[in-house]
């Protein structure tokens, strides 16, 4: 027979590289034991306003109780059980007034309501993540609202907008994120301390109320011996659409590093190298990794949904996904929006580039504004659009080296209808983004 080992609470040995210290506090079983103390004591606390347990003994235990990580995973060993283990070892420390500890209460009773504490303490630090990326974001978009480049759809040129847009974009983005994860907060803020079944036969729900008031948490309105998952899943899959946020930007990120785009480009440090064969690479590796840790993020998201439909009042299948996807996502997510705001701090924008891109096309940006000048001289908008396609096509393909401007200014559909000064005018790069400061005003105020 195999020799028991107990799971281990989170994965963070497996990505301890990802983990900033902070996060990976919450995580440590320093933290998560000491909350679990607390719920006692706080329930002891509240038996003794109740006339249950003696003021002397209180007394004792407040000033006594502690624990030993060793001794916990020692007894565990034998025992089997991670809450029994540490009142055990709680115990020692206490004597006998270790009768009070734990009083009616179901293990379900601390591991969820301290569980809860975690993810609300990730959930605030996840916060201060999204606050400084936004803030990065936004100075990028101040500092580029005229910055003039092309806007792509399909991935092929479409029509100007400018880099400033495009970081408005992504802070508008981060600002639904942020309301996303602070209502994920109020959702899972939520304590339950009623016993084996919920039902509140072996503990009064004074005690409950009274131990999540001092612990920042709403008492469960009905429970059964657990809370119900759904509230997890909720806060997981908001993690994930951040997750997918953040590798929306650095996609958008790794198109414009691409060789023959080189908008912009991840900072490259000072005797970095990029490739082992080849000197020449610059890879957009930063980018890269928040696109992989992304794909880790929602399958927590799956695995949070998974949690949902338990059997009856409770089982425990639970408990082994939450141990690795409380720590591993929050820790993960953290990392992505520290890597994420660095990186955009940093980000290299090549408004040169942006010009001679937005021009290689030679003119085809304008074809909308040019159809549209001829259906307001009376032209059917089909016909319209077909005599402009024709040069626009012609021009795509290469024929000659004329640009739009000049083939539609030697074709008669056109000069008859609009005169050298209407046609100069369609050709003019600020009539796509005069609206880019009433767009500014309505993102950042």
């Amino acid at each position: 027979m195999f020799p028991f080992q107990p799971l281990a609470y989170g994965t963070l040995h497996m990505i301890s590289r990802y983990a900033r210290p902070e996060m990976e506090a919450i995580w440590q079983p320093e933290n998560r034991f000491s909350l679990w103390l607390r719920i006692e004591v706080l329930a002891c606390e509240a038996y003794h306003e109740l006339g249950r347990v003696p003021a002397d003994s209180l007394k004792r235990i407040r000033e006594s109780s502690s624990f030993s990580i060793r001794r916990i995973d020692e007894l565990e060993r034998t025992l089997h059980h991670d809450v029994i283990a540490f009142l055990t070892a709680v115990g020692e420390t206490v004597g006998a007034d270790a009768r009070f500890l734990h009083l009616g209460m179901t293990s379900s009773d601390v591991l969820d309501t301290a569980f809860a504490c975690q993810l609300t303490q990730a959930a605030d630090r996840i916060l201060r993540g999204v606050d400084g990326l936004m803030q990065e974001v936004k100075q990028k978009a101040l500092e580029h609202c005229d910055t003039i480049m092309i806007g792509r759809s399909h991935g092929i040129h479409a029509e100007p907008i400018t880099f400033g847009l495009k970081m408005a974009l992504w802070y508008e983005e981060l600002k639904r994120n942020r309301i996303r994860v602070e209502r994920a907060r109020e959702t899972v803020a939520v304590g339950k301390i009623s016993g084996a079944v919920g039902t509140y036969a072996t503990v009064p729900p004074e005690v409950e109320a009274y131990v999540c008031r001092h612990l920042g948490l709403t008492p469960a309105a009905v429970a059964t011996q657990i809370l119900q998952r759904d509230r997890h899943a909720e806060y997981f899959s908001t993690l994930a659409i951040l997750g997918s946020s953040l590798e929306k930007f650095a996609v958008e990120i790794r198109h414009l590093q691409r060789t023959e785009v080189r908008e912009a480009e991840e900072y490259f440090a000072e005797g970095q190298k990029g490739s082992s064969a080849m000197p020449h690479k610059r890879n957009p590796i930063l980018s890269e990794n928040i696109s992989g840790l992304a794909r880790l993020m929602r399958s927590y998201a799956q695995a949070a949904m998974e949690n949902i439909p338990l059997w009856h009042e409770r089982d425990i299948s639970h408990s082994s996904v939450e141990r690795v996807i409380g720590p591993d996502s929050t820790t993960l997510i953290d990392f992505m929006l520290h890597r994420m705001t660095s990186l955009i701090g940093k980000l290299r924008v090549h408004p040169d580039r942006m010009k001679r891109n937005l021009l290689m096309t030679r003119g085809l940006l304008f074809s909308q504004e040019l159809m549209l000048r001829l259906v307001e001289k009376g032209m059917p908008r089909d016909e319209a659009y077909r005599v402009v396609q024709k040069h626009a096509m012609a021009v795509w393909d290469g024929e000659g080296t004329e640009d739009l401007k000049t083939r539609i200014s030697a074709d008669p559909v056109f000069t008859q209808r609009l005169t050298p000064t209407e046609i100069e005018d369609v050709f003019r790069l600020e009539r796509f983004v005069r609206h880019a400061r009433t767009i500014f005003q309505r993102v950042f105020g």
